[in-house]
């Protein structure tokens, strides 16, 4: 069966070009479940799946997409039957695995779990699995102990996908939320989604070298790794937490531990894609329920498939804002 997908390739140079293309279903890789894609979002490790990072995709031609959302076409496990809507987020779809970006997606069985009730596929998407890391990210951080009560949230990277998702709950949690951004001009969608403050990146101070710095954050939730991790350590109240899920800055941390023994703070790792599905299955449920945002897909926008090379390229040079959604239909 042919389907329209984009498609990443390397030349023998090592360049790559992406082109949206048609393919067959034929070549999809082996897997219990035939699922027809009708929405997926955009992720920054697509654009770095997109962009022939070998970290997250080793192999090429490829297609990126690390979330999905469709109907069931075949399926090898009774689990699941023909017409019925999945999710797939996670795993290696859209690493190693041909993803969402292509109108057809087969994975095993245990990758994908039946769309929560209340949640529309679409919605799911305006999600994704930005929305989700940023849904577990704010679990753990109640799990810590932080309340809304404690004080302020730092959310870095606010403009992203986890970011702009993650101060969208905060707020809608109780919690006061204060927006850490590289955009001088993005103050008025940063309060417009809930932000009650908002600082720029260039005057938070990451090049002190103190190790301890005046407390001011409850918590904090941190996209990028590197320098701006160490610093929001440094500047965490007694018994706070950060939760840590990204590395846009740098994979490297070069902190000590001061605040973790002198001011009790944790460091929290977050992962979204090796997750247990039974885990992933309550956060989604808590999602379609209690942490529903009503006004998330007013700050999403719908693209096409011939769209996200565009789209892609301003999420790797950090100029994306909210998130986008893509329709196979359009």
């Amino acid at each position: 069966m042919k389907y329209s997908a984009l498609q990443v390739t390397e030349s023998p140079e090592g360049l790559f070009s992406s082109q949206v293309c048609e393919l067959d279903t034929d070549n999809l890789p082996e897997g219990d479940v035939l699922i027809q894609v009708s929405y997926s979002s955009l992720n920054y490790k697509d654009a770095l799946s997109f962009s022939g990072n070998k970290g997250v995709s080793r192999n090429f031609p490829h297609t990126p997409g690390i979330d999905a959302v469709g109907q069931v076409v075949s399926s090898a496990s009774d689990t699941f039957k023909e017409g019925q809507s999945v999710l797939v987020v996670g795993y290696d779809l859209g690493m190693g695995t041909k993803g969402g970006f292509g109108e057809y997606i087969r994975v095993p069985a245990r990758w994908v779990m039946p769309l929560p009730v209340n949640l529309s596929e679409k919605q799911s998407m305006a999600w994704g699995t930005a929305g989700f890391t940023a849904a577990l990210c704010i679990e753990k951080l109640l799990n810590s102990g932080v309340k809304a009560e404690s004080g302020p949230i730092l959310v870095s990277g606010a403009t992203g996908g986890v970011g702009s998702v993650a101060v969208q709950l905060l707020k809608k949690l109780g919690f006061t939320v204060h927006a850490l951004t590289t955009k001088n001009t993005a103050s008025g969608f940063l309060k417009g989604i809930g932000a009650d403050e908002v600082t720029l990146l260039s005057d938070f101070d990451t090049a002190n070298k103190r190790p301890m710095l005046k407390p001011h954050y409850a918590g904090a939730i941190d996209v990028a790794g590197g320098d701006l991790l160490a610093t929001i350590l440094k500047v965490i109240n007694y018994g706070g937490a950060v939760a840590c899920c990204g590395l846009v800055e740098s994979t490297a941390l070069n902190t000590t531990v001061l605040p973790f023994i002198l001011r009790g703070v944790d460091l929290l790792g977050v992962d979204s894609v090796e997750l247990p599905l039974n885990k992933k299955q309550q956060v989604w449920e808590l999602i379609a329920a209690d942490w529903s945002l009503e006004s998330l897909e007013e700050h999403c926008q719908e693209i096409s498939k011939t769209e996200l090379a565009d789209k892609l390229d301003l999420i790797l040079k950090g100029q994306a804002k909210g998130r986008f959604i893509l329709d196979h239909s359009l």
